[in-house]
């Protein structure tokens, strides 16, 4: 790979506007600049206390500090996180997130007690515009975004995100994210541009320059543009199985070939902020990785900004807690997002320093970084945030930036069938408009919308934007057409053509991980909709919405046309730009989307991302265009995965091995969902492992350790959902299992069974079970009604069984069922 080494003089030289004249002016040369900023800082750094440096390379969530807190701690930094608002609520009006930015503004600044009072940056995730506030413009998530092969347009979307942040009253967003997607099981794939790493790297260069500007501009970085963030560096998108947090393994320089592509051309631009990922590289959490964070990042590509921990990322290095982690700095994260834990993580570094175990310079040297990048960015001369020219929420929303949205939207949707020209939709037709995504803003703008996981939000909620219906319906009524609204597809008096918009429902990262591509088997309400109306005579278009390529050969096959809508944003309206015609029955647009990953030919999920990879149905690039008269092929509907054999019958384990309905996981601090695939394995941080042991036959048992070196645990996740009302009475189930223990007094274990995330219960059964023989096999029960009425949903099991504890100790376990049982041997705590 050809390494990108950024030129020092022009990433540091064209921040400097009139608003620092002690700095020379734009025109100076850009060493004599690059100087400057250099001697603000140094002067800076000499005037801090140790406890004032501590303070700048903390990062704290709006939700766990107040303006006070700044005051008080001197934090370099805020970041409202995916839940997070002003005033604690889920969402907040525009002129709050300005009110909040200048008491933050405010608390960082003041001086009275001494201090040097620089201004605390504030950090969101605006990942497809500025996506936390209710009157925004949210833009088609990244994979859409890919599929318009267009970077003008990413230069574009980078200029009104800014724009939008600025309105708020804020200073940098986390984005753009740089993952190329190798695995679409990954519940972040939706915010990969593509699988292909060229791409990544062309669009990396055309967002960042939309948001930051160029370097040796006059506005760069200040005046309406914001900082931006690469992340997740680096290979979030390449871990195995496509598990969150997971581990991408091989040589690393081909590691890097595909999944550093889009660094190179980011720090040329003159990229401020890094994000360290949540994953590892063979086995190398990110957060303590010295040699990728320094060696690579700094030494091979010249990266001069600064490294930002990812949420908590610190607390998943070996050894580390979410608190105390000098580790992480240690290996080149600059600043720590604690959201939370930023108190702690405060008086550790402080008490690691008194006591002589931090490397001060080391600490100097991150200071110096976060300082030169607000330096940069114009922050300590930029004044209060409600004094700023570009803190204006009226230009939010807006008819200007919705028409980028809107041009994203159209440009982004890829034609896969279009039998007998059904599409264009003609002039005078009667058409229905039907699914679950028909008339849904919050499936077609999916997660990181409003809140982290972009469920719950009401159409009402969006106070920008249109639905695909209403898109639709406003575009037939223009060509003396109709359209109508039935989400079940019922109807009175049968349609010309029925537009069936259904997908997947929102989620992020962990929720969104996936253990197979199939989207829905044979009895999916959305397939029987699209048969039940093509049965009846109605012809149907179907649009599919989704952040990743999934199995939907049966969709296929029984639709009329097929258009990847992927997950458009608010702009819904941009769908009827492209399927609906003009008044004389010529399209208004084409079709430009291309695949920008492969698409599947069956629903195991085996990585795809070259056209010769086993298991390609449709290749990078391929899209239908108007003038194509491609016919259709029936496509096989046998999915390689087999749905009975993952229904769920009452075994979880048996004899040891896993139940085809359940994946089974080992979890500690670095990573929570290490799926186990062999007989032998042990957890990312070393917390637990497995083997495979005899006990009635030849490893018919696992045998779990933990080694007490922090809280692990042993998961059985359900493939699909499991719905435990159907097995009958749930005060008559219980969860039976054949084990036999290892423990000894003051161990601790605990039973859980989860429903998704933050969704669960927990059972302590520490001292019931040292009170059983030890060493010996024997069969204990508890009732399900215990976690239900601990708060788990009883309908929605994904997880169905674990085990958790944190010192070291043994379990072997040959069985584990949900069965009815009329007696229990372990009582609810």
């Amino acid at each position: 790979m050809r390494v990108m080494k950024l030129v020092t003089t022009l990433m540091l030289g064209a921040a400097l506007t009139s608003c620092m004249p002690e700095q020379g002016t734009s025109d100076a040369p850009a060493t004599q600049i690059a100087d400057s900023v250099a001697d603000r800082a140094l002067a800076l750094l000499n005037q801090m206390t140790l406890e004032e440096k501590i303070g700048q390379v903390i990062q704290a969530d709006i939700s766990a500090v107040t303006p006070e807190d700044l005051r008080t701690y001197n934090l370099g930094s805020v970041l409202n996180g995916g839940n997070s608002a002003p005033g604690g609520g889920k969402v907040a009006e525009p002129e709050e997130w300005i009110e909040l930015a200048d008491a933050f503004w405010d608390a960082s600044t003041d001086t009275s007690d001494g201090g040097v009072g620089i201004p605390a940056i504030w950090g969101t995730d605006a990942v497809h515009g500025h996506n936390n506030v209710q009157t925004a413009t949210i833009f088609p998530h990244n994979s859409a975004l890919g599929a318009t092969h267009n970077p003008d347009l990413m230069r574009q979307i980078g200029d009104v995100t800014a724009l939008e942040i600025r309105a708020t009253g804020l200073d940098w967003t986390f984005a753009p994210t740089l993952a190329v997607a190798r695995d679409d099981r990954w519940g972040r794939a939706y915010e990969s541009y593509s699988e292909n790493p060229e791409l990544v790297a062309e669009y990396a260069a055309a967002i960042i320059e939309g948001l930051q500007g160029l370097p040796g501009d006059p506005d760069f970085l200040i005046g309406e543009n914001v900082m931006a963030t690469a992340k997740h560096f680096v290979a979030d998108g390449g871990t195995q199985y496509g598990i969150d947090k997971g581990d991408t393994v091989g040589d690393l320089q081909d590691i890097l070939d595909i999944h550093a592509a889009g660094y190179g051309p980011a720090i040329e631009l003159g990229i401020q902020s890094v994000m360290a990922s949540f994953s590892s590289v063979n086995g190398e959490k990110m957060h303590g990785s010295e040699h990728l964070l320094q060696d690579v990042l700094r030494d091979q590509y010249g990266f001069e900004g600064f490294v930002v921990g990812d949420w908590n990322g610190h607390a998943e290095v070996p050894g580390c807690t979410a608190t105390d982690c000098v580790a992480s700095l240690d290996a080149g994260v600059d600043m720590y997002m604690a959201p939370d834990s930023w108190r702690g993580v405060y008086d550790s570094l402080l008490a690691a320093a008194e006591a002589g175990e931090l490397d001060l310079e080391r600490l100097d040297e991150a200071v110096l970084r976060i300082l030169e990048a607000k330096i940069r960015s114009g922050l300590l001369d930029a004044g209060r945030p409600s004094d700023r020219a570009t803190s204006d929420v009226s230009i939010l929303g807006n008819d200007a930036h919705r028409a980028v949205a809107r041009q994203a939207v159209r440009e982004s949707l890829v034609l896969l069938r279009n039998d007998d020209s059904l599409l264009p939709l003609a002039p005078g037709l009667n058409v229905m408009v039907a699914g679950s995504g028909a008339d849904s803003m919050q499936q077609q703008t999916g997660g990181w919308t409003l809140n982290w996981q972009g469920t719950g939000n009401s159409n009402e909620e969006f106070l920008t934007g249109e639905t695909i219906f209403s898109g639709v319906s406003t575009a037939m009524a223009d060509i003396g057409g109709d359209a109508f609204l039935s989400e079940d597809g019922s109807y009175d008096s049968r349609p010309d053509v029925a537009i069936v918009v259904f997908g997947e429902q929102p989620y992020a990262e962990y929720l969104g991980d996936r253990t197979d591509l199939v989207f829905e088997f044979d009895d999916g309400e959305n397939l029987q909709l699209i048969r039940e109306l093509k049965a009846d005579g109605v012809p149907v278009v179907s649009v599919f919405l989704t952040g990743r390529p999934l199995w939907v050969n049966p969709h296929l096959n029984a639709s009329d046309a097929f258009v990847v809508g992927w997950l458009p944003g608010s702009e819904g309206g941009g769908v009827a730009d492209v399927l609906v015609a003009d008044e004389n029955g010529e399209a208004r647009h084409d079709f430009n989307g291309r695949l920008s990953f492969s698409w599947p030919s069956d629903g195991m999920g085996n990585p795809i991302n070259s056209p010769e990879d086993e298991g390609v149905l449709y290749p990078f690039g391929y899209g239908l265009t108007y003038a194509d008269s491609a016919e259709f092929t029936e496509l096989s509907e046998e999915s390689g995965v087999d749905q009975n054999a993952r229904a769920f019958g009452g075994s979880i384990v048996d004899r040891g091995r896993t139940a085809p309905a359940f994946l089974a996981y080992l979890g500690d601090s670095s990573n929570a969902n290490l799926p186990i695939m062999a007989n032998a394995l042990d957890s990312i941080g070393g917390g637990i492992s497995i083997r495979g042991v005899d006990y009635r036959a030849q490893e018919d048992a696992r045998e779990l350790t933990w080694s007490g070196n922090g809280a692990a645990s042993f998961g059985l996740r359900a493939h699909r959902p499991i719905d435990l009302t159907s097995f009958g009475d749930l005060n008559d189930l219980a969860i039976t299992v054949d084990w036999q223990l290892g423990l000894d007094d003051g161990d601790n274990v605990e039973i859980g069974m989860a429903c998704g995330e933050g969704c669960g219960a927990t059972v302590d059964v520490s001292e019931q079970l040292r009170e059983l023989p030890q060493g010996e096999w024997t069969t204990s029960s508890i009732a399900v009604s215990c976690f239900v009425e601990e708060g788990l949903t009883p309908e929605n099991v994904t997880r169905a069984f674990s085990l958790t504890g944190d010192t070291a100790m043994e379990i072997t376990v040959h069985s584990v069922s949900i069965e009815a049982t009329e007696n229990t041997t372990i009582s609810c705590q």
